[in-house]
């Protein structure tokens, strides 16, 4: 089990950030608002987890003007793809091995 619990990756360890990075998976890319919206966050909050996520290099940051209204869109990385399924393969197996023990 310890085994295990080493590869869960503690960038990913609250709902924010998994919400924000199972998002962006499926829908690759999303813009602030629509973050904001999907994972029922404050300005603040979303902006902070998304500031860690961008910081470690899961997240690029794309801006660009929508008419006259600045739009933020967020994409994930190569890197943060595989650190996420990494972390998400991890908890399968830990869940897995405590189920059948």
């Amino acid at each position: 089990m310890k085994e295990y619990i080493r590869h869960i990756n503690k960038d990913f360890e609250s709902r924010a950030r998994l919400g924000i990075m199972s998002v962006l998976l499926v829908a690759d890319s999303a813009d602030f608002g629509f973050l904001k919206e999907a994972l029922q966050l404050t300005d603040g909050n979303l902006a902070s987890h998304l500031r860690a996520l961008e910081d470690a290099g899961y997240l690029q940051v794309l801006k660009q003007f929508i008419g006259r209204k600045p739009n933020t869109r967020y994409q994930v990385t190569v890197q943060g793809t595989a650190a996420f399924r990494n972390h998400m393969d991890a908890l399968e197996r830990l869940i897995l091995t405590n189920k059948h023990q």
